[in-house]
């Protein structure tokens, strides 16, 4: 299993209530995001897939500068999604912990 840490500066701070989406079964994943106490964007993601470091930096970092999160934890479970998946399970999250309802 592999275990990634990313985190990102200059978010804007949003309290909520925890949330998670999706589900973490074949060729999908699981979203959770969380309040923190610091204004950062702590995003870790555990997959089996190994050796894709690059592949989700870059839809993290894409996905930051949507959403530009402050003041979570995000916890991605991962099992084989492509990142278009993870794009659009990363924007449903979002959505939800922002208060809309996008399940």
């Amino acid at each position: 299993m592999e275990h990634l840490s990313f985190t990102y500066e200059g978010g804007h701070p949003e309290v909520q209530a925890s949330i998670v989406v999706g589900v973490v079964a074949s060729g999908n994943l699981e979203v959770m995001i969380e309040p923190t106490e610091d204004a950062t964007c702590r995003i870790t993601v555990h997959t089996p897939a190994r050796g894709f470091d690059a592949v989700w930096s870059a839809v993290l970092g894409d996905f930051f500068e949507r959403a530009k999160l402050g003041g979570v934890r995000i916890s991605i479970n991962d099992v084989g999604a492509t990142p278009a998946v993870v794009s659009l399970r990363l924007d449903q999250a979002v959505e939800t912990f922002r208060g809309g309802d996008a399940r």
